[in-house]
């Protein structure tokens, strides 16, 4: 696809590859980019409620963490559909990513980690997943 008939989107949570909501994706005719990092300016948290579970990542300039992202091309035409399903405290926003560029992604509003679990240490959802499974 290209930057005239897609939107990429930066994913870190449960819309991740093999995740619980992957399909909200795919089933859109979205491909898969790149799985990359963010810059390291972010803290990553795991938000109250689910299931399915979800992370929630903010910037922070005061970090030194990158958390691991995947980048995915959604038709243009599938974005609306794509951003109504999205519940709060999340939403999209830009995302730095550690190569420099700029992209729209998941973020989390920042109220919203009063109540919950700072995961930045474990670098991925699916590393602190895997925490859960296998503690």
């Amino acid at each position: 696809m290209n930057s005239t008939t897609s939107m990429n989107i930066v994913v870190c949570g449960a819309h991740l590859s093999g995740m619980p909501l992957n399909h909200q994706l795919t089933d859109r005719n979205s491909t898969l980019v790149a799985s990359t990092k963010t810059k390291a300016s972010y803290r990553f948290y795991a938000l109250a409620g689910g299931p399915p579970f979800r992370p929630g990542l903010v910037f922070d300039e005061t970090s030194s963490a990158a958390i691991d992202v995947e980048v995915w091309a959604m038709p243009i035409e599938q974005v609306g559909s794509f951003l109504a399903e999205i519940p709060a405290p999340l939403g999209l926003g830009s995302i730095l990513l550690a190569d420099g560029k700029v992209e729209k992604g998941f973020i989390c509003e920042p109220h919203a980690i009063d109540n919950a679990q700072d995961i930045t240490s474990f670098g991925s959802w699916r590393n602190y997943i895997a925490s859960l499974e296998n503690p």
